[in-house]
């Protein structure tokens, strides 16, 4: 089906809506993205984008500037939190090299996406706070917190977890709160770190750190068990004498690095389902959802940012290539539920993994041990199935 001339209306400006707005107007399609913030702003810390993810944008054209504002890494190291030393190390520089795995600010990322999708003749509009999604009529009608209202062909939902159009197409389900919360921050970085991420792991807790822009900054996200209830969302600040005592027992690099912060973010981590329905059809018109609208996800596997440039792909091939809206939204759906639901998964058995405690503790890090000394590469090779994964191939 020709996405020539299409008109679709995309909800939300970051990862998933940018990338699936220029992956569809390089197919022809006339995109409006809405996006509920006043400015696209420096926000967020850091991402690791995977050869997965990489992948994707090498196929929209964003190769070199993504090899510009990222650190290619080396490798991904488990430490035991409480002494620094290294459990395992995963060389995640020799996987696909010619896609590699990348350390990159958020920022960066949707600023070069960004680019791309104006490049495309994507529209950006500031200021569109969805309230709600109405998918009773004979197309899909959005509706703005100021009270203005449209009608489009084809909506797109790529405006996180808490999508309108989400709750239109599935109802609204509670979150499960997972008794973690996290912590991220940003500190000055040592002069030559070698760009590996580190993943210190200690009894009900773990901290996962990383270079960025070229080693001028350290990103931290350090993660704790907690039964009190926090609020869902990104925008809490906490003290930063809070972090260092949840994490004084570790190492002493890690404190160094903390002793270092200034500012720190906290967030409460809640599971969320795979959402059942991905899309709806109406009369004259067509919703979708994709990235975290569709399947949150917990940051332990590194994988949010690259399931939505996947999604994003996947949606705009699947659109291009059906005889009919309805017949690409189906393949779309069919081809992606089921490896986000794995990635997630996998994600939710790595919050309990890095978290053991006592005996279990440490025969399960003298197995990684082990194992990093027999078959260095055994462990990586468990994640083939993430990695070598090229959604632009199929």
């Amino acid at each position: 089906m020709s996405m020539i001339g299409q008109r679709i209306t995309v909800l939300g400006a970051g990862v998933a809506g940018l990338a699936v707005a220029q992956a569809l107007a390089r197919r022809g399609a006339q995109v409006t993205i809405l996006e509920q913030a006043d400015a696209i702003r420096e926000v967020g810390a850091g991402l690791q984008v995977s050869p997965n993810g990489a992948t994707v944008l090498r196929a929209l054209g964003l190769g070199p500037a993504l090899e510009a504002v990222a650190l290619r890494a080396r490798a991904v190291e488990l430490r035991d939190g409480l002494d620094g030393d290294v459990v395992t190390r995963l060389e995640v520089g020799r996987l696909r090299p010619q896609q590699g795995y990348h350390f990159v600010h958020r920022a960066d990322l949707i600023a070069l996406l960004l680019a791309g999708a104006r490049e495309a003749g994507v529209e950006l509009r500031l200021l569109q706070k969805i309230d709600r999604v109405d998918l009773s009529g004979p197309q899909p009608r959005y509706v703005t917190a100021l009270g203005d209202e449209a009608e489009v062909p084809l909506l797109i939902g790529a405006d996180g977890l808490h999508s309108p159009l989400r709750q239109a197409l599935n109802g609204k389900v509670a979150p499960f709160f997972t008794r973690q919360v996290a912590w991220r921050a940003l500190v000055p970085c040592e002069p030559g770190a070698e760009p590996v991420a580190e993943v210190h792991m200690g009894p009900g807790r773990h901290l996962v750190s990383y270079p960025l822009r070229g080693g001028t900054l350290r990103n931290i996200v350090a993660v704790e068990e907690r039964n009190r209830w926090v609020e869902e969302g990104w925008s809490l600040r906490d003290d930063p004498m809070e972090l260092r005592l949840a994490f004084e027992g570790f190492s002493p690099r890690v404190r160094g690095w903390l002793d270092q912060v200034e500012d720190v973010w906290l967030w409460g981590l809640f599971r969320h389902p795979v959402a059942k329905r991905w899309f709806g059809m109406q009369p004259e018109g067509a919703a979708v959802i994709l990235g975290d609208a569709a399947h949150p996800t917990l940051p332990f596997l590194a994988q949010g940012a690259n399931m939505a440039l996947e999604d994003a792909w996947v949606l705009a091939a699947a659109l291009a290539g059906a005889d009919t809206i309805a017949a690409g939204l189906a393949a779309y759906q069919a081809l992606r539920a089921p490896r986000t639901a794995r990635i997630v998964e996998a994600a939710n058995r790595n919050a309990r993994a890095y978290h053991l405690r006592g005996p279990v503790r440490s025969v399960a890090h003298l197995g990684l041990r082990l194992g990093g000394w027999m078959a260095p590469e055994l462990a990586l090779r468990r994640f083939d199935w993430i990695y070598h994964h090229d959604v632009t191939a199929d």
